[in-house]
């Protein structure tokens, strides 16, 4: 018991840091999905509460971080919608979280393990890419999207794009001067100063870039009014006066809604979707790892579900395992769960106890963070690593970028498991025929697994063998011969004195391959 208390403490040196940059992350992320999800704001902020200290103790994932996550908004917002009421969409919540511990009693975890690794490293950098768009109108002053907004096409017929465009007619100049010197601050701390001194590396330069956000905001409200930020361009944390007011945040679930079969609708979605996205993401966090470790998928699925039960039980959102806290993390130099907890109790404490300091903090800075974020996810090597790995992983890695970017996370993810698939089998098509000659003598070895698909090669490949040929066929090691591919090559056989052609075939001693007679056929032809 000691040695384990001892190993969880052990890495705070690196751990506490890296919170404080989740912390930092994961404070407008939370605010912003509850407002596209047409949620309390406060919702938000417990779901990530939730999501740091429950999953975080219970997870088996050392570096992944839990709360509200974008992909479920559209869902979140729907629910919402269609339920009477926001205790009736509480319950849906804690219900999912129940499917979700079932999930994972029933081992649904090794879905995960079918994602492809180009897929998996595509959805890194495509979410990098979409970190550095979505946070550019922010870093400029404009905040018509919400925090943590994902999805290409906006609500009003915007998107991505026209998103950034429309942003340059509302830039507003000290955000964007807040916006460069966070960006300058986190350059020159990560490349420069950690690189020159320990003492650097204790402390996170996100921490430092508020700091001196909020000086600067706060040093043009005293001397030059006109140009400090406005309060769309500040966090916007609830503010209670009191602790009955601090506790009134809190909403509870309203279980007279039980039979209402719309709950039980949205309660299977949000399992799933949210199973779904943490699958996803608990992949790529072990990617990220720099120590390699594996996450156990359905301690996590069961993770997941406890977290949603008490964050539906409190007030919250749902919650996934996020790729954005999660990578903010990894690059901090997180080395344990730890950081995931602290990130949590440092939103609860701070929340409960000094919401009016946390209202300073600019959301350029904190964009800033992102934005740096993102380019560590989408880094120009990462596309070149990619393409001298042949065209095989580089196009599904590429599809997969530009599909999740110009629709979501699981869309995206489907279509680029659907270009790898056909890779794969591309890949296994050609491979599983071989076929080479020596003038008049010909070599056809069948590898694998020979399917139907490889039948019109197979059939026109020996179309094409000549006049008094010798053709040898090797099925020694193919494991699976379909039944159409036979027909081809007995086919073949009777039809080979025709052309004065000489077969030999020589099958496996240790499969059943569906050859009829064989030896007939072969004595038929010579």
């Amino acid at each position: 018991m000691a040695r384990s208390v001892r190993n969880v403490f052990s890495n705070l040196g690196a751990d506490f840091p890296a919170s404080v940059v989740v912390f930092l992350v994961a404070l407008p992320l939370c605010l912003g999905i509850a407002l596209g999800s047409n949620a309390p704001l406060f919702s938000g902020l417990i779901a990530g509460i939730a999501g740091g200290i429950v999953i975080g103790i219970l997870s088996g994932s050392n570096l992944s971080v839990s709360g509200p996550a974008a992909g479920l908004t559209a869902i979140v917002a729907a629910a919402i919608g269609k339920l009477p009421a926001f205790e009736a969409f509480l319950l849906a919540v804690v219900l999912a979280g129940i499917f979700q511990v079932i999930l994972g009693f029933l081992k649904a975890g090794i879905l995960g393990d079918y994602i492809p690794g180009a897929v998996i490293k595509a959805m890194l950098a495509a979410i990098g890419l979409i970190l550095i768009l979505k946070q550019l109108p922010h870093l400029v002053g404009y905040n018509a999207d919400f925090e943590g907004d994902e999805s290409f096409r906006q609500p009003d017929g915007s998107n991505t794009f026209t998103g950034i465009f429309k942003a340059l007619n509302y830039i507003l100049p000290l955000a964007i001067a807040i916006g460069l010197i966070s960006l300058g601050i986190q350059i020159v701390w990560d490349n420069i100063l950690a690189k020159k001194a320990k003492f650097f590396k204790l402390i996170p330069a996100p921490l430092i870039v508020v700091l001196v956000a909020i000086g600067i905001n706060q040093w043009a409200m005293i001397y030059s009014p006109s140009l400090a930020l406005p309060a769309h361009a500040l966090v916007s944390i609830p503010v209670a006066e009191s602790l009955e007011g601090f506790l009134s945040f809190f909403m509870f679930p309203d279980f007279s809604y039980i039979t209402n079969y719309q709950v039980w609708i949205s309660a299977a979605t949000i399992a799933i979707v949210a199973s779904l996205e943490t699958l996803l993401n608990i992949e790529a966090s072990d990617e990220l790892d720099p120590y390699q470790r594996v996450t156990p998928t359905n301690r996590e699925l069961k993770a997941q579900g406890a977290g949603n039960l008490v964050s539906g039980l409190l007030g919250g959102l749902p919650v996934t395992s996020v790729i954005v806290r999660t990578s903010a993390n990894v690059h901090s130099g997180a080395k344990s769960k730890m950081s995931a907890i602290m990130h949590g109790i440092m939103l609860l404490l701070t929340v409960a106890l000094i919401p009016k300091i946390l209202n300073l903090i600019p959301l350029p800075a904190l964009a800033a963070v992102l934005i740096y974020t993102g380019f560590k996810l989408a880094k120009p090597a990462i596309f070149k690593e990619f393409y001298r790995k042949g065209f095989d992983q580089f196009i599904p890695f590429v599809v997969t970028i530009v599909a999740i970017l110009f629709t979501d996370l699981l869309v995206g993810i489907m279509i680029g498991c659907l270009v790898g698939l056909f890779f794969v089998m591309r890949s296994n098509f050609r491979s599983a025929v071989f076929v080479v000659n020596d003038e008049n003598n010909y070599l056809f070895r069948l590898r694998k697994d020979v399917s139907y698909l490889n039948k019109p090669i197979i059939k026109r490949k020996l179309a094409q063998v000549p006049e008094n040929a010798y053709v040898l066929i090797d099925a020694t090691r193919a494991d699976f011969l379909d039944r159409d591919v036979v027909e081809v090559i007995e086919d073949f056989i009777i039809s080979a004195p025709l052309k004065n052609i000489k077969v030999e075939l020589k099958k496996s001693a240790y499969k059943e391959q569906g050859f009829s007679n064989i030896e007939g056929l072969l004595k038929a032809s010579a």
